[in-house]
């Protein structure tokens, strides 16, 4: 087996359960405005088709980038010919118009849909994935940029396949955006020059676009410190005039590519804008609102992240069941003592059912979670999009979850990819096989577009605090409504008591660490990881019991599909019983969290 051409293993077929059994986007979203015309046989046959594409023409060269990796020189990145392969075949199947507006020339697909089919390409190859931002930045634009805006940049971005990017971090501010040091002067109406080093940016050079748009975060002359005084600008590669055509060089060239543990197909830049050069960009709508504006664009990447590394879990399990499932050694272990026993693949093993489970109930899970976010974007936009008045309740809800897709599946991903390569051995460990690529590969999605610990932060700090934990109570109120209805019969029973149990101790793991905090924030620094993967996991569990519920009747009426569905109560049960559990020993450690280890001194470490 190789890692190249067949790495890759969808679940399309948990896909449409989660979206069409479960989420019934169907009957919610589908056909409805502002979405497209699709129904539910349309979306399934574009997923189909996705699934089929991600697998033809963009998995084989998804290893392609580790012997062969994009190149630098004089300023021009070469990307490998599979990886261009690949783009090309992103681009004419569609993929690309999927979630663009109509009005745009796209398909309308709701954000359900949409997520669904980045799935797909991202567990195919996910440094493709990363050069496909340029959707996003239009639908931005589309909605905050000025008229004038619009008409420059939308038409060419999307018929002539521009790349775009995000541009925040830089060298000596990482993580603390707040403290970007580039600068903008103003030149005149709404062009401004900006100047400065950008460091960690994500596909901001190819040699498979005539142009690259990115989008700036840059300190206006005489703006204040911090967040509040960044302001974000259009930034193409290649001037754009008032009527949309190329003109000169623009003054942005990339000066350095970093060489990576993982992910090398996806090439991450230092970005030098005016050195020698003007560097000129547009003040996106005419404000000073870049944090804010800039957040439209964060969202929809760290989503993308943790999509990416469930996407990764989930074919890295369905490789690690194949080998599994064919693999023969040892004899069965209630036989291990007869030398003359029948040897046996080492799906009859306990401890390999065991990882296994482990990888299918959380693969499941995170996609639940994943899909279950996308469906609330779903009504942000039926509702009238974000920040309207209608949508506020879904707008915020998505805002909570948020942290929990990127954080939960980043941080839990790459746990499970250890028991992944685990099933295989020693094997496991080769480049024969994808696990050791996909290790690296995902390791990333820990730390870009926010670590772990600043998603506990903006969770607990932000989106739990910014409304008194009304939209938290709302969401813990859906999974009471779970245990105390007997959804699911009594078959489900004590997977229901389970999740009443872990719900109980959330909740005590909350409230102590809200006693806590008039002690010191620190209190938040210490244990704010252990809440964020806490109510993740409690989340988790509700949607697939719900999932487990949903299995149940459907197996009356599809016999046929028994497997499938039984596979949904395994995985429901498996975590009820073995992961749920774990929220008590997590509320304990809060009760007894100190603020000890914050008195060592430096030289103790």
């Amino acid at each position: 087996m190789s890692s190249a051409p067949n790495h890759y293993k969808h679940n399309l077929r948990d896909l449409n359960f989660n979206l069409f059994e479960f989420l019934d986007i169907g009957r919610s979203s589908l056909g409805k405005a502002p979405f497209g015309d699709f129904d539910e046989t349309a979306a399934r046959q574009t997923l189909e088709t996705f699934a089929r594409v991600c697998l033809e023409e963009m998995a084989p060269s998804f290893s392609e980038s580790e012997h062969n990796p994009p190149k630098l020189e004089n300023g021009t990145v070469t990307l490998p010919p599979g990886l261009q392969k690949a783009m090309a075949a992103y681009h004419e199947s569609g993929m690309s118009q999927l979630e663009l507006p109509v009005h745009l020339g796209g398909m309308g697909a709701p954000p359900s849909l949409g997520w669904a089919a980045f799935e797909l390409m991202v567990g195919a190859n996910p440094a493709v994935a990363f050069y496909t931002l340029a959707g996003v930045l239009a639908r931005v634009i589309d909605r905050l940029g000025t008229g004038s805006q619009k008409k420059r940049y939308l038409p060419a971005m999307m018929e002539r396949r521009w790349v775009g990017t995000m541009v925040l971090t830089e060298p000596d501010a990482g993580s603390d955006v707040g403290a970007a040091r580039t600068k903008a002067r103003h030149v005149g109406g709404d062009v401004w020059e900006i100047e400065g080093v950008k460091r960690f940016i994500t596909s901001a050079e190819t040699d498979n676009t005539e142009n690259i748009v990115h989008m700036v975060l840059a300190r206006p002359e005489g703006a204040g410190p911090g967040t509040k005084g960044l302001s974000l600008f259009i930034v193409p590669k290649f001037w754009v005039d008032e009527g949309g055509a190329l003109g000169e060089h623009n003054g942005v060239v990339c000066t350095k590519i970093e060489e990576k543990m993982g992910l090398k197909g996806s090439v991450t830049c230092e970005l030098t804008f005016g050195d020698g050069k003007p560097s000129r960009g547009l003040l996106l709508g005419e404000v000073h609102d870049g944090i804010r504006q800039m957040f439209h664009i964060i969202e929809q990447a760290r989503m993308a992240v943790g999509i990416k590394s469930m996407a990764t879990v989930s074919t890295a399990y369905l490789n690690a069941l194949e080998f599994a499932k064919d693999r023969k050694q040892g004899a069965d272990l209630m036989q291990a003592r007869d030398a003359k026993a029948p040897r046996v693949t080492i799906l009859h093993h306990p401890d390999v059912r065991r990882m296994l489970m482990a990888q299918k109930a959380h693969a499941e899970g995170m996609r639940a979670l994943c899909l279950y976010t996308a469906s609330i974007q779903d009504h942000v936009e039926l509702k009238g999009g974000h920040r309207a008045l209608e949508a506020a309740e879904y707008d915020s809800l998505n805002d909570l979850l948020l942290p929990l897709v990127k954080g939960y599946c980043s941080d839990k991903g790459y746990e499970l990819l250890g028991l992944a390569l685990q099933c295989l051995g020693g094997s496991g460990y080769l480049k024969d096989y994808p696990m050791e690529q996909y290790i690296r590969d995902q390791k990333i999605d820990t730390l870009y577009e926010g670590t772990t610990h600043i998603q506990a932060l903006d969770l607990l700090l932000r989106k739990v605090a910014r409304d008194g934990g009304a939209t938290l109570q709302r969401l813990l109120g859906q999974v009471r409504e779970t245990v105390e209805s007997g959804e699911g019969g009594k078959e489900l029973e004590a997977e229901r008591a389970a999740l009443g149990k872990g719900l109980a101790d959330l909740e005590t793991m909350l409230g102590t660490l809200l006693g806590k905090l008039g002690e010191s924030v620190y209190h938040v620094g210490m244990q704010g990881n252990r809440v964020l993967l806490g109510l993740a996991d409690l989340v988790v569990g509700w949607l697939l019991v719900r999932h487990a519920a949903v299995a149940l009747e459907r197996m009356k009426e599809n016999p046929g599909d028994k497997a499938f569905y039984g596979g949904k109560l395994a995985s429901a049960r498996w975590f009820c019983r073995e992961v749920l559990p774990g929220l008590a020993h997590a509320a304990r450690m809060v009760e007894q969290g100190t603020l000890d280890l914050m008195e060592v001194p430096e030289e103790a470490f």
